[in-house]
């Protein structure tokens, strides 16, 4: 059975009613996530066919525009977004602290010897 697909972090926005994540967009075979938010290869294309006086300048210009579209999607939909950097900030300090608390806890309920497995 195949493995589900891997999900996004959990949002550092305020907790929120539940909706379904935005579906995160998936890989050609071979290429690397972070190469699909990479506006760079299509740039070169650019650069490279106004070198070349190609006629396929408009096709490449057409595909960076799109790009273009994708990310601004991407990006809205990312969650948080429609919060202050400050607020971020303050959200992002909050989960930390609570990590920090459980750990803490975590490491105090261990040394505790409860959880010994008798031999």
């Amino acid at each position: 059975k195949p493995l589900p697909p891997s999900q996004p972090p959990p949002p550092v926005a305020a907790p929120q009613p539940q909706q379904s994540p935005a579906p995160r967009p998936q890989s050609p075979a071979g290429v690397k996530e972070e190469e699909n938010y990479s506006f760079l290869p299509l740039v070169h294309n650019i650069i490279k066919c106004m070198d070349k006086d190609s006629p396929d300048i408009h096709q490449d210009l057409n595909a960076l525009k799109t790009k273009f579209q994708e990310m601004r999607k991407v990006i809205s939909a990312m969650p948080g977004i429609h919060l202050s950097p400050e607020q971020q900030q303050q959200q992002l300090h909050s989960l930390r602290e609570q990590v920090r608390t459980k750990n803490e806890l975590l490491q105090k309920y261990k040394s505790l010897c409860m959880f010994e497995i008798p031999k």
